[in-house]
């Protein structure tokens, strides 16, 4: 098995006394989309932060290509790709002046893709950051974390402005950086529909914590929700083996919709047949699974 990209183990992370990140571990290896989601406020940003080394854990530790993330070499450092969820664009520079002066920092700068890429997303690389939108930013800032051709890309809410026909742009490029089995992302964004479509991993953070950490398709098989029609008032529990992550009960208390995680079916058969019930079940994509782990 090749060696972690990024190896995490028991990060905590704490300000003011207050813990923003607990007791989380995982591992990123080559080949690995993995999609980071969660509620604002969850941690999501300051993980992505400490495992790069931008702010000291307070404890547990990260590692990047096998070294800790408070002390990486040059080396490592030039195998890394960023785009910080707020740009560090300088204002006065036009964006080929940009790449330009990031360029000059590394030793293999692919200023071919960059000028091809320029033209796709329609990044007007002649004006001043500051007179750019939003989006144009976000784009030109993207270009800059890519033209190392990095061996780990992070990518904190890169797409929040961009409009959808962007979106589908730097989505695609992302599949085609993906496809390279050496290299491995990690991408944090708000839209789920997006991570859904190019991550094969997911994390899900909640008030700090991981509260899920594995493959996309593992995770939309192992939750359903249950439409439980009884013929007679439903018990106050309906007797699970895991408390469900949702449940709402139908104003005549004989109907309930519920949400489970790791439930066989011949459990909702076993429940079907001691509540009197018919049990239709249905699979959710990962917007509903994030909805419903957070109502």
């Amino acid at each position: 098995m090749s060696e972690a990209t990024v190896s995490i183990r028991d990060l905590g992370k704490s300000f003011g006394g207050r813990a923003v990140l607990s007791h989380i571990s995982s591992e990123v290896r080559p080949g690995d989309v993995v999609g980071v989601i969660g509620k604002n406020g969850a941690g999501k940003t300051t993980l992505l932060e400490t495992v790069l080394g931008f702010s000291p854990p307070s404890s547990g530790s990260a590692r990047i290509f096998g070294e800790d993330c408070l002390g990486m070499s040059a080396a490592v450092k030039a195998r890394i790709g960023f785009v910080p969820q707020q740009d560090e664009l300088l204002p006065t520079l036009n964006g080929r002046a940009q790449l330009s002066l990031t360029g000059s920092f590394y030793r293999h700068w692919d200023k071919a893709l960059l000028e091809r890429l320029a033209r796709e997303w329609e990044v007007p690389l002649d004006r001043r950051a500051s007179t750019l939108s939003g989006g144009e930013r976000q784009k030109l800032s993207t270009l800059l974390a890519l033209g190392n051709r990095p061996d780990l890309l992070v990518l904190d809410e890169p797409v929040a402005s961009l409009d959808p026909l962007a979106r589908r742009r730097f989505l695609q490029q992302l599949l085609e950086i993906a496809s390279d089995s050496s290299r491995a992302v990690i991408f944090s964004s708000h839209i789920v529909s997006d991570l859904e479509r190019v991550a094969n991993r997911i994390w899900i953070v909640r008030e700090g914590q991981l509260l899920w950490d594995g493959e996309t398709d593992a995770l939309k098989q192992s939750v359903r929700r249950l439409h439980v029609r009884a013929h007679h008032a439903l018990p106050a529990s309906l007797g699970f083996s895991r408390a469900p992550l949702s449940e709402r009960r139908g104003p005549d208390g004989r109907t309930a919709t519920v949400t489970v995680r790791d439930c066989s079916e011949q459990e909702v058969h076993a429940t079907a047949a001691r509540l009197q019930a018919d049990i239709e079940s249905e699979g959710l994509g990962l917007e509903d699974i994030f909805l419903e782990i957070h109502a």
